[in-house]
């Protein structure tokens, strides 16, 4: 552990916020500890409203000279972040494992994730395009063009500490936007030493500080100035529904823009016709996968009765091969829950379902002994449940996997999209017919919809988000890159008349 964070630049006690250079902060001390043994793995003192007044302010100063640089050139910028990223891979991985539990796959996977988004940003930003458009008024041109937006707010859960910074930052950058990180404070580590290598890469360029910042403190503080700062003109926050409603409703009364990935409570069909062998795998990783805290974990399975039984005695016998532990080590498949609240919270929703009528098929045990002293690790849970228990509806970030009996794919799809989240979604099947009803208007009412691919594990190249309760934001690849610029229409009149539009005649008496 000591290696690796020597390796990152990470000292015992880190300053909860930087504008280039950490800034010396006055908050209380947070103690970082890993849900791994429960030990602590460094300090950050937490930013107070006067660290986070000079961390805006700095971010608003950098805004003027940053949106003059070519974006192109601000594709360069980021291009050299993810060669250095590349550079730290491996260390920064092992934080991400050591920080959130994550297995060392998954750890390095997130950082993968943050360099791909640095190519993709690349290449975004030469295509930041317009339209033009036809007058109808004679000798008119017309056409829209998109410009910088200012300095963007990017909150972020602690399950994916890096890669949905690097959705938002990575492809604000390259619109001109400076950007300030408010990192979840049971992941700080991970964040802090993400701004030293982007930071180390903005100082050799000569570019002023500010144009990445970071600030790490206590909610009422720290992010209740965050989320109504008007020098912020857009948020994007990934967290609870809750948090999210909280946000909209700030944000939205000083009229700003605001970017939303909230729950998801994603379900997969398996029908009659299904690879069996392929949906195993896919629910498998899906649900157990970051101990089913992802915001797109599979939390349901809706099978066919037909193959109902089959089903379910494969993914008993998968789950109980599953490897569990310190997630650092090579045949680990599944680590911790991030701290021991997690761990009730999934005991709670165990016992609620058995209220509701559902059962416990296998596993939901919280583990113990010597390896597992932490008292963060369980075993992942198999529940029969039926589709109208309340539970079902609600997200519980924990590895608990519903299963669901259904009868006909209408009735699958009604029992899918009878949830309130709406992010990500998947059929297995082999029929056509099938996988194209899953895909239209009468099908899944997710942001996400996928044919034989699970739920999880989704490329950057797509816009990733959801509809209901889950947000309507969308982040990463497509053209989510609009969100982090301002649209203006721009009418040119290169002859010597002034005629109106719609035909409308002025003339003064």
């Amino acid at each position: 552990m000591k290696a690796i964070l020597k390796n990152l630049g990470i000292k015992g006690t880190e300053e909860g916020g930087g504008t280039g250079s950490a800034i010396r902060c006055h908050g209380r001390l947070l103690d970082v500890v890993s849900p791994i043994n429960g030990k602590r793995i460094g300090r950050v003192r937490l930013a107070d409203r006067k660290d986070f007044e000079s961390v805006v302010q700095c971010a608003v100063d950098a805004f003027q000279s940053w949106k003059m640089m070519p974006a192109p050139k601000r594709g360069d910028i980021t291009r050299q972040i993810g060669i250095a990223l590349r550079e730290k891979k491996e260390d920064l991985g092992a934080l991400v494992s050591l920080e959130v539990g994550k297995i060392r796959a998954e750890g390095e996977g997130e950082i993968q994730e943050a360099i791909d988004m640095a190519d993709f940003a690349v290449g975004q930003s030469r295509m930041l395009y317009g339209l033009s458009m036809h007058s109808e008024r004679p000798i008119h041109r017309m056409y829209e063009q998109w410009h910088p937006l200012g300095p963007v707010g990017v909150i972020t859960a602690f399950n994916f500490p890096a890669a949905v910074w690097s959705w938002n930052a990575l492809i604000a950058l390259v619109c001109g936007d400076t950007v300030i990180w408010k990192p979840s404070s049971k992941a700080p580590l991970t964040a802090i030493a993400l701004m030293k290598i982007a930071q180390g890469v903005l100082q050799k360029n000569g570019l002023p500080e500010g144009i990445l910042g970071w600030v790490v403190g206590d909610r009422h503080e720290v992010g209740e100035a965050f989320i109504n700062d008007p020098r912020i003109p857009l948020i994007s926050a990934t967290g609870s529904v809750a948090m999210g409603r909280h946000i909209s409703q700030a944000v939205s009364r000083r009229l700003g823009k605001t970017l939303l990935e909230l729950g998801g409570n994603n379900a997969v069909i398996v029908t009659a016709k299904a690879d069996m062998d392929l949906a195993v795998r896919a629910i498998v990783f899906g649900a157990v996968g970051t101990a089913g805290q992802r915001c797109t974990t599979t939390r349901r399975v809706i099978v066919h009765e037909d193959i109902y039984d089959e089903l379910t005695q494969a993914l008993m016998k998968a789950y109980r091969q599953i490897p569990i532990g310190d997630p650092l080590k090579p045949a680990t498949l599944m680590g911790p829950l991030i701290d021991r609240k997690a761990v009730q919270n999934m005991q709670s929703a165990l016992s609620r379902i058995k209220k509701q009528g559902g059962r416990i098929l296998c596993g939901g045990e919280v583990l113990s002994g010597k390896r597992f002293s932490a008292g963060t690790y369980v075993t992942p849970c198999l529940c029969e449940a039926p589709p109208d228990a309340p539970i079902v509806s609600e997200e519980t970030f924990a590895p608990i996997l519903y299963l669901i009996r259904y009868k006909t794919l209408q009735e699958a799809i009604r029992y899918h999209n009878a949830v309130p989240q709406g992010l990500s979604s998947a059929i297995f099947t082999t029929d056509m017919r099938e996988a194209e009803l899953f895909l239209s208007q009468m099908g899944s009412d997710c942001g996400i919809a996928n044919v034989n691919v699970g739920t999880s594990g989704a490329e950057i190249g797509g816009a990733f988000g959801g509809e209901k309760n889950t947000g309507g934001g969308r982040e990463s690849g497509s053209d989510a890159w609009k969100i982090y610029m301002r649209r203006q229409t721009c009418t040119i009149n290169w002859g010597i008349e002034l005629p109106l539009a719609q035909g409308i005649r002025f003339e003064p008496v």
